[in-house]
Formats: structure tokens, C-alpha cells, sequence
């Protein structure tokens, strides 16, 4: 009888311990799964903020350049530009979205294109009433909005020491852009419509998307957390509906030799370098 008593003793003791452990196991259990889970909704993200500068050079076979040749041939005393070159700036915000890919927004703004001369100019349009007119206005601005995505080839930004070290990406945007192209008065445009009209030339308007493809690199200046970013890329942009409407909403379009086959495209496309100061963060 004692035996069995001392027995039953044991074994209720060793079944309280086992209780108690399986008890803390599974109260463990469950406040590491909590930690776990809030570990991962604590998960920090990396990003940027960046202002940049970009050069842009215009293919040279366009259609303005063309409008630009005829247009020339009608002062006596003077001509107007072809189109070069193009500057831009712009600020851009990204986030780094998995270890190697990144996505960004981006606004930019173009200075203006053209040129305005002042003077007395003798012009002669197509029907042959011109005399002299004292600004000779050819003058385009441009801005837009794009979205990009990146991949970095060699090297990448971390959460831990952000960009420490020289990298190496490619990527590619596409955008919404819109142009206004202000013209002197007295430019005989044509008139699409049969009907005519009696309103003075007004501004030019269009848009069109923009789509780019670039490489670029990171270098880091350890100087208040700031970047170096230096791109370098092809864009494609042509303004295919630059034109303004009368008071009879007749469409009034440019052209390059007052025909309705040479309405001028606004072909801004071309090679573009970008330099941008960036500084990256987390949150």
C-alpha cells in the first residue's frame, strides 16, 4: 500500500511539472509568434528625395527646324533659330520596393525654347501682305510628370547604411508632358477648317507622353547624408496635336510650308544627361 501510494505520488508530481512546462512552452510559443508579428509590421522602408538638372539634346531632323528654315526664308533681315539644346529641373521622390528594384515619381520643368527678337523685321508670309513687324516670337516651355523603375545592377543602397558605396543601375519612365509654343501675331498659320476667321494667332498648345530609357550611378559624398546621381539616356517626346482653336472652334495649326501635309510634330526627342543631388532615408 505504501508503494503504491508513493507511486501515485511520483506520478502526480511529475504530471504537474509536465503540465507546468507544456503550459510555459505554449504561453512562450504564443508571445514569440506575437513578436514575430510585430517584428514584421515594423519593417522599415527605404527611399529618397532628389532635385536634379538635365540637359537635353533635340534631335536635329525635326519638324520645328524645318518650320524654322521656311520661316526664315520670309525675313529679310533676320532668321529664326533652330532648335539645340534643352535644359530642364525637376525634384523626384523613390522608394526602394525590393532589394534591387526601386520605383520613383518625377516632376520636371524645361526652360524656355526659342528665342524673342525686338527690332523692325520686314516679313513676307505666303500671301504676300506682310510688311515690318517688331518681334519675331518663337518661344516653347514644357513640363510634365513621369514614373519610373530602376534596377541596380551592381551594388544597392540598405536599410542600414543607406548608400555607402558607388552603384551601378538601368532603368526606364514614362510620362504625361504638355507644351505651349507662342508665336509672333502676324505668322499666317493654316486654318483646317474652310470657314475663316478673325482672331490673332494665340498660344500653341499640345501633350503627349514621354517614354525613356536611361543607366545611371550612385556615388555617395558623406556630406549631411547627400548622393551624387549622374544618369544618362535616350527620350523619346513629339507633340503630334500642338495647335489652337478660333472663336468658331476651327483648329489653327503650324506648318512648314503652309500645306496641310506639313503640319509641324513638335519633336523634342533625344539624348538627355541628368546630374541630381539625392539624399536617401528610411521610415
Amino acid at each position: 500500500m505504501r508503494t503504491r501510494s508513493a507511486i501515485f505520488a511520483v506520478f502526480v508530481v511529475f504530471a504537474v511539472g509536465a503540465a507546468t512546462a507544456v503550459a510555459q512552452s505554449s504561453e512562450q510559443d504564443i508571445v514569440n509568434r506575437y513578436l514575430k508579428k510585430k517584428t514584421k509590421t515594423q519593417i522599415r522602408k527605404l527611399g529618397w528625395i532628389s532635385a536634379n538638372f538635365t540637359l537635353n539634346r533635340i534631335n536635329r531632323n525635326n519638324d520645328y527646324n524645318k518650320f524654322a528654315n521656311y520661316s526664315s526664308d520670309q525675313f529679310s533681315n533676320t532668321s529664326v533659330s533652330w532648335l539645340g539644346q534643352a535644359k530642364s529641373f525637376g525634384v523626384d521622390f523613390g522608394v526602394v520596393v525590393k532589394k534591387r528594384i526601386a520605383l520613383s515619381v518625377n516632376g520636371e520643368y524645361w526652360l524656355k525654347l526659342g528665342e524673342s527678337q525686338t527690332g523692325s523685321f520686314v516679313y513676307t508670309p505666303p500671301d504676300r501682305t506682310g510688311g515690318t513687324i517688331e518681334e519675331v516670337k518663337s518661344e516653347i516651355e514644357v513640363w510634365g510628370l513621369s514614373a519610373a523603375v530602376q534596377y541596380y545592377l551592381w551594388n544597392r543602397p540598405t536599410l542600414q547604411d543607406k548608400l555607402d558605396k558607388m552603384t551601378f543601375r538601368v532603368g526606364g519612365s514614362v510620362g504625361y508632358y504638355e507644351a505651349k509654343w507662342n508665336l509672333w501675331p502676324e505668322y499666317q498659320n493654316l486654318n483646317l477648317s474652310t470657314a475663316t476667321y478673325e482672331d490673332n494667332n494665340t498660344t500653341y498648345k499640345g501633350s503627349a507622353p514621354g517614354i525613356a530609357g536611361f543607366v545611371g550611378v550612385d556615388y555617395p559624398l558623406n556630406i549631411l547624408g547627400m548622393s551624387l546621381g549622374v544618369d544618362f539616356g535616350y527620350m523619346y517626346l513629339n507633340f503630334k496635336n500642338i495647335a489652337w482653336y478660333n472663336s468658331a472652334d476651327e483648329e489653327i495649326v503650324v506648318t512648314y510650308n503652309n500645306s496641310e501635309d506639313s503640319r509641324v510634330d513638335l519633336g523634342l526627342s533625344g539624348f538627355r544627361g541628368k546630374v541630381e543631388l539625392k539624399r536617401f532615408f528610411t521610415w
